[in-house]
């Protein structure tokens, strides 16, 4: 039989046979709840917590992605450099206060290159619309097609340019221009331009140090950038040193200015190096004559041809008959030879590569373009790879050329042959000309910089510097000095 229980009974009065009396009422207390009662409430709490907090998670990422969205802007920049011209399409957003937040994630850029470089047409200006025709594709198949009248399209022309006629580099220009008018972008004539040196070093400065976070912190604490192009070399870097009017650049971010040396050196970049190295084997006479920096076994084609830099290399013109010598200490000699040329012309208290005035090097440099390409194809680690660029140089050169053709089967054979002058004209400018120790760690090789492996391209530095609505004062000086 089952049992009422005993603490909630009434115990009242019998009716029939008493009179009234008090009633006794028992009240149970109140139980403690059981553990498992207040586990289940305790998890219910924080269920619900988490609930409320991925929903606001989620809530905030899909407002901001939404946001994002709705202020994407885009921007595109085309390099027309010496060996061939590479469009760079960039997306971007602005924050509430209206500075552009940058991302050179796969997601946000992306670029093409086409070969050969603009210079290379020359003798027929308007066959340089083709290439650029198929990157203005490639750039609008990045843009939203509503986007497109409100995104800037510019191109800027390097050192391949900068050596040819000024009339020849206007018949180009025109060319270009015609096409990005009718490319749907926002395009001004003057947005189709040869820069100088001075800017192209100026723009890898920038984006090498905004790569690494120092961009707007101290000055002493930037890095230099030293660029090996296919026509030129750019040195730019702060210098503390009193530097000439004309080598000087300033440039302010945030609230610091930075003084900086930058110098295009016209003519150094590697390919025009090497052209002049040829020219002057033909100059040096009838006979036979050694090449120092051509492996052994290799054999001059007696043709002229264009190599991808538009550079013409006429081997046929060569009165002597050349012979490839491989020999790196002496190719080293003939490149130091050309980089002194024209150094007893220095009106200034030091020259390092002509008659250019360069201040002491001053801080920590990367060293990018060639200098990384030759550096990773001779498999040189970052630590003294200038001591090791030396030796393997050597035993590059020395060896024969049906060797090295084939132990590297899949290099095309332009540039194969070139390594051999590469490898002694790296050690010729950084360590015998500029003054880098061999062991010396404050230079490094690279293509890329920071904890997001930005590239360095100086078009990254241009398109920082060309961006609007940033820091007032950064624009209003950078875009003056730039000009």
């Amino acid at each position: 039989m089952e049992m009422e229980d005993p603490l909630i009974v009434q115990i009242l009065p019998d009716h029939r046979t008493s009179p009234p009396s008090p009633t006794y009422i028992f009240t149970k207390p109140k139980p403690k709840p059981s553990k498992p009662i207040l586990l289940l409430i305790f998890a219910s709490v924080v269920s619900f917590a988490m609930t409320l907090g991925i929903l606001f998670v989620f809530y905030s990422v899909l407002f901001s992605g939404w946001n994002h969205r709705s202020s994407f802007r885009y921007s595109v920049v085309i390099d027309a450099g010496s060996s061939g011209t590479r469009a760079h399409v960039f997306r971007y957003w602005l924050e509430s206060s209206g500075k552009p937040v940058f991302d050179f994630g796969k997601e946000n850029y992306a670029s093409l290159k086409l070969n050969p470089g603009l210079s290379s047409y020359a003798d027929n200006p308007e066959e340089a619309s083709v290439s650029l025709k198929e990157l203005v594709e490639f750039a609008k198949g990045r843009v939203p097609k509503r986007m497109l009248k409100n995104s800037d399209i510019r191109l800027m022309a390097t050192a391949g340019m900068r050596l040819l006629q000024e009339t020849v580099q206007e018949q180009i220009l025109e060319v270009t221009r015609g096409v990005l008018r009718s490319s749907g972008f926002r395009f001004r004539d003057e947005w189709a331009s040869v820069i100088s040196g001075s800017d192209e070093g100026m723009y890898a400065w920038v984006v090498a140090n905004y790569a690494l976070g120092s961009l707007g912190g101290d000055p002493l604490q930037t890095t230099g950038i030293i660029e090996l192009g296919g026509a030129s070399a750019q040195v730019t870097f702060v210098s503390s040193e009193p530097v000439p009017p004309e080598l000087s650049r300033t440039i302010t971010y945030g609230n610091v200015s930075y003084k900086i040396y930058s110098h295009s050196f016209l003519h150094y970049g590697q390919d025009a190096a090497q052209k002049d190295h040829l020219e002057s084997l033909q100059n040096s006479g009838e006979g036979i004559v050694t090449d120092p920096c051509t492996p052994k076994g290799y054999i001059l084609n007696k043709n002229s041809h264009k190599d991808s830099s538009g550079f013409l290399v006429e081997e046929y013109k060569l009165t002597a008959s050349v012979q490839a010598a491989g020999d790196y200490s002496k190719c080293r000699s003939a490149t130091l030879a050309m980089l002194q040329e024209g150094k007893e012309n220095c009106s200034s208290k030091h020259c390092s590569i002509g008659s250019t005035f360069t201040p002491d090097l001053q801080g920590r440099f990367l060293a990018t373009e060639n200098f990384y390409y030759t550096s990773k194809f001779l498999g040189l680690e970052e630590k003294n790879w200038l001591s090791e660029m030396i030796s393997a140089g050597k035993s590059f050169c020395g060896e024969e050329w049906s060797t090295l053709k084939a132990k590297y089967p899949k290099t095309k054979e332009k540039y194969l042959r070139g390594y051999c002058f590469s490898s002694a004209y790296i050690i010729s400018m950084l360590h015998d000309s500029l003054g880098f120790a061999l062991d010396d760690q404050r230079i490094k090789f690279a293509n890329k910089a920071g904890e997001k492996g930005i590239s360095l391209d100086w078009a990254l530095g241009a398109f920082i510097l060309n961006t609007p609505t940033a820091t007032c004062d950064y624009f209003a000086k950078s875009r003056k000095m730039l000009s």
